[in-house]
């Protein structure tokens, strides 16, 4: 299967990824992570209004294979959780640049994402290629 790795994103080595619109980053696990993880049953996010830190967990990810942290690709506040696929988790693997994002955060540093990866970048170290 051919996984997608879209070219507007940025990319994190633990597999989060980050789309910047303004000072609003909407956060979400990569195709790749979800592939991985398989049937996913369980999603824990923080709250509207709590911080987030960059390089800190900010949530958990369930599968029927593991549990996985959720590390947080930047720095700010959550100005708003994906509900739907917190109700839903097993939604996340049909569309997870989509409709499947986790959280939207107000960031506090943009300079953060200066280190993350481009979709080739990832591409060639989740593929090896």
């Amino acid at each position: 299967m051919s996984l997608e790795y879209p070219e507007d994103l940025k990319y994190m080595d633990s597999h989060e990824y980050v789309r910047l619109e303004g000072e609003i980053a909407t956060i979400g696990i990569s195709a790749f992570a979800v592939d991985e993880l398989g049937d996913i049953v369980f999603i824990e996010v923080p709250a509207e209004g709590e911080a987030i830190a960059q390089g800190e967990t900010f949530g958990t990810i369930e599968s029927v294979k593991a549990v996985a942290d959720l590390y947080a690709p930047v720095s700010g506040t959550v100005i708003e959780n994906n509900q739907a696929i917190v109700d839903a988790p097993e939604q996340l693997a049909g569309d997870p640049y989509g409709e499947g994002w986790l959280v939207k955060v107000r960031i506090s540093d943009p300079s953060e994402l200066t280190n993350a990866l481009s979709a080739s970048e990832y591409r060639a170290q989740v593929e090896g290629s």
